[in-house]
């Protein structure tokens, strides 16, 4: 008897917007994908905001079920998840720097006026006063606590059916560390996804064990390297952040605005409005779209060159990887914290990453067939299929919805 067909899942990082992303288009993968359970994948590895969503997966939460908790807050109380516990003010750490700062003007005072330093010199003595982290992310462990010890689920590694790895990074090392993996499976899910989502500067390091942890992505942007050295048939790759190309002009513009048109009304939106604005230039954004791009390109830039190692050493391994278009501006101004916009990008990844699988249905189909999946091109082909209801839609234009798409299924499994 043939053994059975092993899959991964890597989930990149990204802040909210990156899991924002991740379950739109995990909603998309697994409706258009069949076969495909993302809840019972071979093993999952996370890092920063994928690795709360790969601790959600691994625990049986479904796309659908992560939505409602994440997105939409509709999911029963233990499971609701709010975005806004991540925008709590890092007091503790504020506090406690604040409780150096007289010693250290003392000493810095005494350098100046009695041996002679400069007063720039100094300033290194004084930056010991500055918090590592603007925000705390105490809020969001004791809620991610609360939802993964719900009846059916663990928030210890070694409970769990599915592998699981979240990856952080030692601060004083500099060294990945694999929590869920053997030697490191004791680490509470929580406290370990707290430790991979610490980006420098926004939250202070986690401390685990006596040792301080940030985010993952420090040192490479999948760490997909942890699941393929295991032996997989198939790694699902999703990666929520990639730089912007203003300046990319291949598409005519009457396709854009058709496309567009296309889009707005699957949103809900009226049709002639501008759906992406453009932006020519970057830099008339300010500082804020100056580092949003750097950082970008830079993580990028570091997830091409590791998908071509991947691909030279586990070439028995079909590797899919799924991100946004570079040219959607949709993602790059995005306001995440807004309950109005979480619903709209959430919708926009769940129709983008159907786009993008009918774009790639050549490439893709033998890829997943090697592992027993198919894709459903007849559920791509309806236009009509939402992650969410339309704004203002009524039941009865619900069901409509659904009709209309049911026909056009139907439709696309007779050709």
């Amino acid at each position: 008897m043939s053994q059975q067909p092993r899959i991964g899942l890597a989930l990149a990082g990204g802040g909210p917007l990156g899991a924002i992303y991740e379950v739109g288009a995990l909603c998309a993968l697994e409706e258009a994908v069949a076969g495909l359970d993302v809840t019972a994948c071979d093993g999952y590895i996370g890092v920063s905001a994928g690795g709360f969503i790969a601790a959600g997966l691994a625990n049986g939460m479904t796309p659908r079920q992560l939505c409602a908790a994440f997105i939409e807050n509709s999911a029963e109380a233990p499971d609701r998840f709010d975005p806004a516990e991540l925008l709590q003010p890092a007091w503790a750490e504020l506090g406690q720097r604040l409780r150096l700062l007289p010693g250290l003007l003392a000493d810095s005072a005494r350098e100046v006026l009695l041996e002679g330093r400069s007063k720039l010199a100094t300033l290194e003595r004084l930056g010991r006063a500055l918090p590592t982290g603007l925000l705390s992310s105490e809020r969001f462990g004791e809620a991610l606590t609360r939802v993964l010890t719900q009846p059916g689920r663990s928030n210890d590694f070694r409970r769990l059916r599915r592998p699981l790895v979240l990856v952080a990074t030692d601060l004083d090392s500099g060294e990945a560390v694999p929590f869920g993996a053997p030697g490191w499976d004791h680490v509470p899910i929580s406290r370990a996804v707290q430790a991979s989502a610490a980006l420098p500067g926004l939250f202070p390091p986690v401390e685990i064990g006596g040792r301080h942890y940030v985010d993952g992505a420090l040192k490479k942007t999948l760490h997909a390297s942890v699941l393929l050295d295991r032996g997989l048939d198939l790694l699902i790759c999703l990666n929520p952040l990639v730089p912007y190309a203003s300046d990319r002009r291949s598409t005519a513009r009457e396709d854009r605005s058709r496309r567009a048109r296309d889009l707005a009304r699957k949103l809900g939106r009226p049709a002639g409005r501008a759906l992406q604005p453009h932006i020519h230039r970057l830099v008339d954004g300010g500082l804020p779209l100056v580092l949003s791009q750097t950082f970008r390109s830079l993580i990028h830039s570091r997830l091409e060159l590791g998908m071509r190692g991947y691909e030279l050493s586990h070439p028995q391994t079909d590797i899919v990887l799924l991100e946004p278009n570079p040219r959607d501006a949709e993602f790059f101004l995005a306001n995440t914290f807004s309950y109005r916009q979480r619903r709209h990008l959430a919708e926009h990844a769940y129709q983008a990453t159907r786009e993008l699988l009918r774009q790639r249905a050549a490439e893709l189909k033998p890829q997943f067939a090697r592992t027993g999946l198919t894709l459903r091109e007849d559920v791509l082909a309806n236009r009509e299929a939402r992650l969410l209801p339309a704004p203002g839609e009524t039941r009865t234009e619900q069901a409509l919805r659904t009709l209309r798409g049911t026909l056009s299924v139907l439709e696309a499994r007779r050709r």
